[in-house]
C-alpha cells in the first residue's frame, strides 16, 4: 500500500452497463460528452461484455481528464498477476486517471454459470479478496511503475468486506444500496476511507412509468444476486418486501425516480450520509439504449449543484 495524490473523482459521476452493447466509436463519443458535461468520473461494470481492462483503455483514450473506474473488475475472471500488470499499464499510460474497483459477487464455494458459462469458484468472499490483494501485491513488476499507483477499491456491502476495504485499499464502492447503508458503511469504515456509492435513477415525470422501470431493476437483482438480498435483509427489509416481487418501500429505497430535483435530493442524501462520491446509473425501459439525453438533463442539477472537488488523499 502506498500513499499518493488523490484521484479527482468529484462529487458526482456516471455509472453504466450500457457501453457493452455499443460499438467502440459510439462509446468514445459518449465518454467524451460525459467529460464535457462536467461529471467527475465514469464507472462501468463487467459481465460478459468487454473485458474490464480493454473497456478502461477505450474510455481513457477517448477522454482527457475524467477519472475512469471499474465498478467492478471481477476477480473470478483473471489471475491476480494479470490484474496487477494491467492496472500498472493503465496507471502508466493515464497517470492518476484510473481507479481499479475489485469484486466478484460470484465468489463463494460454488461454481456458478453466466449464460451457460461456468465461472470458477474462489472460496469465501472476504478470505478470497484478501488473498487476491496479497497476490497482486506480491506480483513481480518488470515494466515501468506508474506514479501515482492506480487506486484500488473493493465492492463491499457487509461489515467484513467494508472493513477489509478500509484496511487494505483506498476504500469501497457500494452498489444497490439505500441511504441508510451509506451511513452504516461510513461508520464501519471510519472517516478516512473513500466511499463511492452507486445510485440507480429513472428520470421520468410519469411516476407510474418510472416506478415500473425501477421495480424491474430491483426485481432483477434480487433474483440473480443473493448477496444483494442478504444486504437488504440486513437493513431491515423482510419477506414482505422481497418474496413475490419487491415492495414499493424497497423499490423507493434503492431507486430514485421522477424529475431532476428528486434525483438531486437522493444524491445529496448520500453525500450527507457520508459518501465521498455518488455515481448515478440511469435506468430506462430499453437497457440497450445509451441514456445520453438523461445524462445531459441531469448534469446541471448534479454537476453544477455539487461542487466538484478532489477526493481526500487516502491509502491505495
Amino acid at each position: 500500500m502506498t500513499d499518493g495524490p488523490s484521484a479527482a473523482l468529484g462529487r458526482v459521476g456516471i455509472w453504466t452497463f450500457a457501453y457493452d452493447g455499443q460499438p467502440a466509436g459510439r462509446v468514445r463519443e459518449s465518454a467524451a460528452e460525459i467529460e464535457e458535461l462536467g461529471y467527475g468520473a465514469l464507472w462501468y461494470g463487467e459481465a460478459f461484455g468487454r473485458d474490464t481492462i480493454g473497456q478502461a483503455w477505450l474510455l481513457l483514450s477517448a477522454t482527457r481528464r475524467i477519472t475512469v473506474a471499474s465498478g467492478i473488475a471481477n476477480i473470478a475472471f483473471r489471475e491476480p498477476m494479470t490484474t496487477a500488470a494491467a492496472a500498472r499499464t493503465l496507471g502508466e499510460a493515464f497517470p492518476g486517471r484510473y481507479v481499479l474497483g475489485l469484486g466478484g459477487h460470484r465468489v463463494d464455494d460454488t461454481v456458478r454459470e453466466m449464460d451457460g458459462y461456468p465461472v470458477p469458484a474462489r472460496g469465501r468472499a472476504v478470505t478470497s479478496m484478501r488473498s487476491y490483494l496479497e497476490a497482486m501485491d506480491a506480483s513481480p513488476a518488470h515494466s515501468p511503475l506508474p506514479d501515482p499507483a492506480p487506486r484500488r477499491l473493493l465492492a463491499a456491502l457487509g461489515p467484513k468486506m467494508l472493513t477489509l476495504a478500509a484496511e487494505r485499499t483506498w476504500g469501497a464502492h457500494t452498489y444497490f444500496v439505500p441511504v441508510e447503508h451509506t451511513a452504516r458503511a461510513r461508520r464501519i469504515m471510519g472517516a478516512d476511507a473513500f466511499l463511492g456509492v452507486e445510485q440507480a435513477v429513472v428520470l421520468d415525470h410519469d411516476l407510474d412509468r418510472a416506478r415500473e422501470v425501477a421495480t424491474a431493476h430491483v426485481a432483477g437483482y434480487l433474483a440473480m444476486a443473493p448477496h444483494q438480498e442478504a444486504n437488504v435483509r440486513r437493513l431491515g427489509f423482510g419477506d414482505e418486501d422481497i418474496v413475490g416481487g419487491p415492495s414499493r418501500r424497497l423499490v423507493d429505497a434503492i431507486v430514485a425516480y421522477g424529475d431532476t430535483e428528486a434525483i438531486r435530493r437522493r444524491v445529496q442524501q448520500h453525500l450527507e450520509a457520508g459518501a465521498d462520491h455518488v455515481c448515478v446509473q440511469v435506468l430506462t425501459a430499453d437497457p440497450a439504449r445509451l441514456p445520453r439525453r438523461e445524462w445531459r438533463e441531469l448534469a446541471p442539477a448534479l454537476v453544477h449543484h455539487h461542487t466538484r472537488v478532489a477526493a481526500p488523499s487516502r491509502t491505495a
